[in-house]
């Protein structure tokens, strides 16, 4: 089995690569071209896989470099987790964010009708597209109210994925995830930054932690179970659309709570609200309900928060530890 995997040096994309070459498979990935190249595999590295996967040039917003790389890979299954990913920067940059995140799907699925129709295409949604929450608890029925560009540009991607499915019959699946973390997870978002500063203020490299809506409730969940919720949409003989979640909401205050605690400190002592860190547009909570996950691929995450947190606060400890020494 082939798989091409769009995003592959991000978090998702390195343990979906991590999972598949366990399965046995030949795992390709799309890079862009970029002045950073030398860090692009820094998550792979991480893993222990960056010298089994195979990198290519191309890009979502350029339909025939994806026409190119389809034609070579020759993919059972394309993962498209490729994004501008970050909710904050959507406002500073909606037009490119529509670019890449939205109208990147549509080239990554013309792609493959044009030239390997064949292949199985799993589309990386988000519950972020929820957004003004309709439902106390979101399901796949749940109607749809994004409030970022993000968000918007996820919808469309979503709702691209159904009308190739529909128009064309590809095997074209979506998963709508929560919010999902791990020590792999890029600094700029909040479990992440919470946990470096944790580790940064435990051994005396920082005082302070900066933060903006600490009321703010998510569904959070382990990268490493998520991506499993993945390959399982493209194994089920009809493609279909799936929301991928704990079931289970905490406040970012709480998040804090419990990484402070794991280091025995107190977060009231160190966290400072930065009205500046504020979204124009909030998304309050987020709680999904995976119950069609559980029984139609026999999904269920299998990591508490508690113990994700422990899990990013330590990785982030062996970090800053090396800095600390140095």
């Amino acid at each position: 089995m082939r798989a091409l995997i769009t995003g592959i040096t991000g978090q998702d994309g390195a343990y979906l690569s991590k999972l598949l070459l366990d399965k046995g498979y030949e795992v390709f990935g799309l890079v862009r071209r970029s002045s950073t190249a030398d860090a692009n595999d820094a998550r792979l590295r991480y893993l222990g896989i960056a010298d089994h996967v195979r990198l290519l040039d191309g890009n979502l917003i350029d339909l025939s470099s994806l026409i190119r790389v389809i034609r070579e890979v020759k993919p059972d299954e394309v993962y498209n987790l490729g994004a501008q990913s970050f909710v904050k920067s959507s406002w500073q940059q909606p037009v490119l964010t529509g670019s890449v995140t939205g109208l990147g799907v549509t080239h990554v699925l013309e792609a493959i009708r044009l030239e390997q129709p064949e292949t199985r295409f799993y589309q990386a949604s988000s519950s972020e597209m929820y957004g003004l929450i309709q439902e106390p608890i979101q399901s796949e029925r749940t109607p749809f109210y994004p409030r970022s560009p993000y968000a918007a540009a996820k919808l469309y991607g979503h709702w691209m994925t159904v009308n190739y499915r529909e128009s064309f019959g590809l095997h074209a699946s979506s998963g709508i995830l929560f919010n999902h973390e791990s020590p792999l997870r890029g600094i700029e978002f909040v479990t992440r930054k919470i946990t470096d500063g944790v580790a940064r203020i435990k051994l005396g490299l920082a005082q302070e932690l900066t933060l903006g809506n600490l009321d703010a409730k998510r569904d959070w969940g382990h990268a490493r179970d998520y991506v499993e919720a993945m390959w399982l949409m493209l194994q089920q003989k009809s493609p279909d659309d799936y929301v991928v979640a704990t079931g289970r909401t905490v406040t970012v205050r709480e998040f804090c709570r419990l990484a402070f605690a794991h280091v025995k400190l107190d977060y009231q002592k160190f966290v400072r609200v930065d009205p500046a860190s504020l979204r124009p547009a909030e998304v309050e909570v987020l709680l999904g309900d995976a119950g069609k996950a559980k029984a139609k691929l026999g999904w269920a995450a299998r990591t508490s928060i508690e113990e994700l947190i422990s899990e990013m606060v330590e990785a982030d400890l062996a970090r800053h530890r090396v800095t600390a020494r140095g």
